[in-house]
């Protein structure tokens, strides 16, 4: 029997067998050649996206593309990477949406910096998975860390903590769980985690805006709640929530014999670019004892300027906070986060399994899996903003956020001002909806006349607006989120729009 003792793996040009060519495509030390071709193939396709994309789509028909689909066979490999990036450029980046280009305009995308593509690269090779310290120690601490960050802009104390999720809807749904179980733990001393539902949480409401994300919907319902426990707050004349109507909604609740548990604000709607009067909503919170979540998905762009901080006065008053920053801090997707004031109230999601997180190795309390809700294994998306921060640092975006607000009021002024088109409302961040509305139309069914008039630049590509409905009434939608934009762009779009609407036939 030999003695000598193990030194460890060694090097693959060392080992006898021949894994070279057998293990060629798995990320590992022997591939280094490989991993450098994919990388430079893949950098073109990028260059190319970049360097020759003039128009935000291709303008591409679903039939057209799914008929492209139908030739690809699963079971017949290509024969190499030219091949295989020549077919995704086909299939894929030639009809990618180019949200970078000003005259995409329709919906939450935001341009990405270049710091944060770069450590998707990192993210990408080297698979850090975040739920448990063990598999990424330093991404841990690099999570932890923005998070505190992000919780001192807030404007939370030290006992503030929260997790990275995939989004704002996740991030939602975790600030209505929290605000059922903390109800129901702390007023009747029911565990829903080990029991289930307790049996008034029937009479459980919960109070937000008629604007509010449909997320809060689906979470409810995902809840066990139901959508018959959200009350919803009308609006005043800007479509934030009125305080006034809020706090008679939670005497009514209570007359009725139902519990309030929770007050829902919006930071930034998606419809309008507005924030609900976060002070006075949290100041109800506070007197009627309910738990206080602030979903700035959107609007918390807000903390990384000085001259718009103040709309957000009032967010510090929050229990928990949704923040996406792959939406206004300019990170890829996905890049979101789940903040809250005290991480006590996080305990209420823990759960300990041996072959995971085992009780008797919490490492200090390190295990990002007991902040996250059915997320296991999550990719280290923090690396993206850690990246962003330290090398352009918040000022640099807050200037970003700072000029898409200046050029939002511009553009609306630009068409309260222009007699063929009808502004619906101002924005305090940068969603303006309107409608082509010419002397000329007024007898037109405006409904259509616009429908035709968004399908229209789709379908040339040239020019990307989104639409919604208010009262029943269709509108146009410009959702500014891009720097680059400027009002000679803004200027371009609209007498797109107009040309199309003049094309339009009864």
């Amino acid at each position: 029997m030999s003695t000598t003792a193990y030194a460890g793996p060694q090097p693959v040009q060392d080992r006898l067998l021949p894994v070279k060519e057998t293990y060629k495509d798995i990320f590992h030390e022997g591939a280094a050649a490989e991993y450098e071709k994919a990388m430079a193939g893949a950098r073109e396709l990028v260059l190319n996206f970049l360097q020759h994309n003039r128009q935000p789509f291709s303008g591409v028909s679903a039939a057209e593309l799914k008929a492209a689909f139908a030739a690809v066979d699963f079971d017949t490999p290509l024969p190499d990477y030219d091949s295989l990036f020549n077919e995704v450029q086909e299939l894929y980046v030639k009809h990618a949406t180019a949200f970078h280009l000003p005259a995409y305009i329709a919906h939450l995308n935001c341009p990405v910096v270049i710091p944060a593509v770069a450590a998707e690269v990192l993210i990408a090779a080297i698979n850090s998975s975040q739920d448990t310290w063990d598999q990424s120690a330093g991404g841990t601490l690099m999570e932890q860390q923005l998070i505190s960050w992000t919780a001192r802009e807030i404007g939370f104390g030290p006992l503030a903590d929260g997790v990275f999720t995939a989004g704002g809807s996740q991030s939602n749904l975790m600030g209505l769980l929290l605000a059922r179980d903390y109800y129901a733990a702390t007023h009747g001393n029911h565990n829903i985690k080990q029991h289930g539902l307790p049996v008034d949480a029937s009479r459980y409401r919960i109070f937000l805006s008629e604007k509010a994300h449909f997320s809060n919907h689906k979470g409810a319902a995902l809840l066990g709640l139901g959508e018959q426990a959200l009350v919803e707050i009308k609006t005043d004349e800007r479509f934030r929530m009125d305080p006034e109507l809020l706090e008679a909604a939670i005497i009514r609740e209570l007359q009725q014999g139902n519990i309030p548990i929770a007050i829902v604000a919006t930071a930034g709607t998606t419809d309008f670019g507005n924030l609900d009067p976060l002070a006075e909503a949290g100041r109800l919170a506070a007197k009627y004892n309910l738990w206080y979540h602030i979903d700035a998905a959107y609007g918390c762009g807000l903390l990384l300027t000085e001259k718009y901080r103040s709309l957000l006065n009032g967010i510090e008053t929050a229990h928990s906070v949704t923040i996406d920053y792959h939406k206004s801090f300019f990170q890829p997707i996905s890049s979101s986060a789940f903040i809250v004031k005290d991480k006590q109230y996080l305990r209420l999601l823990r759960m300990h399994v041996d072959y995971l997180n085992p009780k008797d190795e919490d490492y200090d309390d390190l295990n990002q899996i007991n902040k996250s809700i059915m997320q296991s294994t999550r990719r280290f998306d923090a690396l993206k903003l850690w990246c962003t921060l330290r090398l352009m640092g918040k000022q640099q975006l807050g200037v970003y956020t700072e000029t898409i607000i200046e050029t939002a009021e511009k553009a609306a002024e630009v068409i309260a001002l222009d007699p063929e088109l009808e502004l619906l409302s101002y924005s305090d961040m940068g969603v303006i909806l309107f409608r082509y509305a010419p002397e000329s139309h007024k007898t037109a069914d405006l409904d259509a006349l616009n429908q035709y008039i968004k399908k229209a630049m789709f379908n040339s590509g040239k020019v990307l607006v989104a639409s919604t409905r208010v009262n029943g009434v269709f509108h146009l939608k410009f959702t500014m989120l891009n720097p680059l934009t400027t009002l000679d762009d803004v200027h371009f779009i609209l007498r797109t729009i107009k040309q199309h609407g003049a094309a339009w036939r009864r």
